[in-house]
């Protein structure tokens, strides 16, 4: 494996704001795919409205009877005991003695990054999509690309006060998108979809949670038509893992290997630190898991990966199989993009049953 030299390859300041008083606060967490021979990059952009010692701006969806606009609602600390600020990330409220996220204090949207090379980036000045119904009014998060036929589905995180759900989109063009709505209701999130049929059904890993139960795990379910999902089956807890033994979830679109599926997917250990594995799923029964990495293949470990809007982080949502290797595109520190490559041997070799 080989961080490329370039990293990041993109960062905030690379990125125009989607209005004027709206400051970029990172891109990462992007899908990704091979279109008309570039590589374009889903990304997630999160943006604030601007703060200061005694005012948070946050920017959210105002929902109407048949429109739908990014506002701005501004909170003064001192006028809120009740809220905890100490968290960058989010603003919580404690009800009933639970601690329950109240705003999140920047907005995500999707933006598209093109590149002939695979390293060098430019992203489009204007939004691909924005948050536009009620599920998204915190946001869109985390797209990945799952490419089947002439189309390209992207599933995204749609956040709202409900919880996160899991949206689906689709486009032959990336330029016309049709909203196929949402397929997995709060809290689901994570989801990464086989690109292709499995002995007549599609395929989807994602993440169901409960708060006041289990911690969350890697489900995998079933689909005639990737709309409707059922079946579902725990695939992986990782919680008997010396890394992986926190937090788990899916990552990047699954790929398939001549052993069998490859998915990489992330996870956070015991010192809340994000970090990249893999595992092989069997190629005709994609519930059963062969073999897994028992260290991770990318944890963070350079500047850009222990610092920034949330230090200590890496999260792929995409990668891209070429031949013998495979590229990973990842989220440094919950601001940047980055790219990681290996082997296909690197990622066996790894892998223990």
């Amino acid at each position: 494996m080989f961080r490329c030299k370039k990293n990041p390859l993109i960062e905030a300041k690379d990125v125009k704001s989607s209005r004027p008083d709206f400051h970029v606060d990172g891109i990462f967490n992007c899908g990704a795919c091979r279109f008309q021979k570039q590589i374009l990059l889903v990304c997630r952009i999160a943006e604030s409205a601007g703060s200061s010692q005694h005012i948070v701006k946050i920017p959210v969806l105002k929902i109407g009877e048949n429109t739908s606009k990014i506002d701005v609602l501004s909170i003064v600390r001192e006028e809120h005991p009740d809220l905890d600020f100490s968290d960058r990330r989010t603003i919580v409220k404690r009800i009933d003695g639970r601690r329950k996220v109240a705003y999140l204090t920047s907005f995500s949207h999707l933006r598209i990054a093109r590149s002939n090379d695979g390293i060098h980036f430019t992203v489009d000045d204007k939004p691909m999509v924005l948050p536009e119904t009620a599920e998204e009014s915190w946001g869109m998060e985390d797209p990945r690309i799952t490419e089947i036929g002439k189309n390209y589905y992207i599933n995204y995180t749609a956040v709202s006060q409900e919880g996160p759900a899991t949206g689906l989109m689709k486009t032959q063009d990336f330029q016309h998108f049709e909203r196929l709505g949402i397929i997995f209701a709060p809290e689901n999130k994570d989801v990464a979809i086989f690109p292709g049929k499995i002995n007549g059904l599609y395929y989807a890993l994602n993440r169901p949670a409960s708060a006041e139960f289990a911690m969350p795990k890697m489900w995998i379910c079933e689909s005639p038509d990737l709309v409707h999902w059922g079946r579902q089956h725990p695939l992986y807890s990782g919680l008997n893992s010396e890394w992986d033994n926190t937090k788990i979830g899916g990552g990047a679109v699954p790929f398939l290997t001549r052993k069998g599926w490859i998915e990489i997917y992330h996870a956070v250990d015991y010192n809340s630190h994000y970090c990249l594995g893999a595992m092989l799923l069997d190629r005709d029964n994609p519930r059963k898991i062969l073999a897994r990495t028992r260290k991770p293949i990318l944890r963070p470990e350079t500047k850009y990966e222990k610092q920034g809007f949330f230090g200590n982080t890496v999260f792929t949502c995409g990668c891209i199989p070429s031949g013998d290797k495979v590229i990973v595109y990842y989220g440094a520190a919950d601001d940047k993009i980055c790219r990681a490559d290996y082997t296909l041997d690197e990622i066996f070799q790894a892998l223990e049953p």
